[in-house]
């Protein structure tokens, strides 16, 4: 059943008749970036598809529990009611691929199994370089990183994301396509999604410039788009175009607030300001066929600041993005 259920994924990542797809197909595509099943995830099904046809899951990413353990952030999140996490693995962290020997590796897989907690996504942030030594440097970092998806969950190995640094996207789209391209070359043997975020002030900041990556790359089912509408917002483009465009090649959705001050955005934790629709936006991505993580994450602004809790953060975006869950009826796991 699990390989019919692949094969079938792999012909959906062709485009149909004018290179359009169908709602069936967007949704069978969102499907394959979900990560790992575990623990109570994964009873009484053999396969994403089945199991994860009706819902979106809410997670929170250890991105804004760098003062923890990862063992420690785990606990912290299954006790306060998410269902997925993002687990940061840069090389100064807790969880980076050089802190994990095997026997770790191993203890945290059993850890999200008994914690019932779906391992949806490791937190990169590797940077295309023009020098073909950092380059070299960058595809064997990438590469630890790939390797330690694939033991944290074998049968289906969470997605990788990253951005991609600053710069003008008319100057370095080509550099892009050609670093992005070998990276890809890993997640394809990984058998894992490489999935690349817009950034607000980045050399890539529209879902539009991902699209165009991911087309010279041959619309690879191991390219996805991260999307988090806090790049998007005060820059006239709306949530409605902004999903539009991403959803076809949607893998992963991050979620936290906006605000103006003064000439700068800054960021807060979802739900803080009150200033993204997070109920529009969970049932547009719901009604379109998306059926990933939505992913709480809390930005360095939030978090280098004195005083930050990382469990009270926690469980305050818990709370605002499951009530958006519930206006937006849309449904999370039983």
């Amino acid at each position: 059943m699990q390989d019919d259920t692949i094969k079938n994924l792999r012909d959906l990542a062709r485009p149909g008749r004018n290179g359009a797809r169908t709602r069936r197909d967007v949704l069978q595509l969102g499907l394959f970036g979900l990560g790992c099943l575990t623990g109570k995830a994964a009873a009484g099904s053999s396969t994403s598809a089945n199991l994860y046809s009706d819902h979106l899951l809410l997670g929170f990413s250890t991105y804004g529990m760098k003062s923890l353990t990862t063992e420690v952030a785990i606990n912290h999140i299954a006790r306060i009611g998410f269902d997925s996490v993002e687990i940061t693995v840069w090389p100064d962290w807790n969880a980076a691929p050089a802190n994990m020997p095997a026997k770790r590796r191993r203890t945290v897989r059993t850890q999200l199994a008994d914690c019932g907690l779906r391992l949806t996504s490791l937190m990169e942030h590797v940077l295309p370089s023009e020098s073909d030594a950092e380059h070299a440097a960058h595809r064997t970092r990438l590469a630890s990183v790939f390797e330690l998806a694939g033991d944290l969950c074998p049968s289906q190995p969470p997605l990788v994301q990253t951005v991609l640094g600053g710069g003008q996207w008319e100057k370095k789209r080509n550099l892009l396509r050609d670093r992005v391209g070998d990276w890809l070359d890993l997640a394809t043997e990984r058998q894992t999604i490489l999935a690349i975020k817009p950034h607000r002030g980045g050399v890539m900041s529209r879902p539009e410039e991902a699209v165009w990556l991911i087309n010279q790359l041959g619309r690879s089912r191991h390219l996805r788009i991260v999307y988090d509408y806090s790049h998007y917002a005060y820059r006239d483009m709306s949530i409605e175009d902004t999903v539009s465009t991403a959803l076809p090649y949607l893998a992963h959705v991050a979620v936290k607030d906006a605000v103006e001050e003064g000439d700068r955005i800054v960021f807060k934790l979802p739900g803080q300001a009150g200033t993204i629709p997070y109920a529009d936006l969970l049932r547009r991505l719901f009604d379109g066929g998306y059926r990933g993580d939505i992913s709480c994450e809390v930005s360095g602004m939030v978090w280098n600041k004195p005083g930050y809790d990382p469990v009270a953060a926690a469980e305050a975006c818990y709370r605002s993005v499951n009530g958006a869950f519930t206006q937006a009826n849309v449904p999370r796991p039983s």
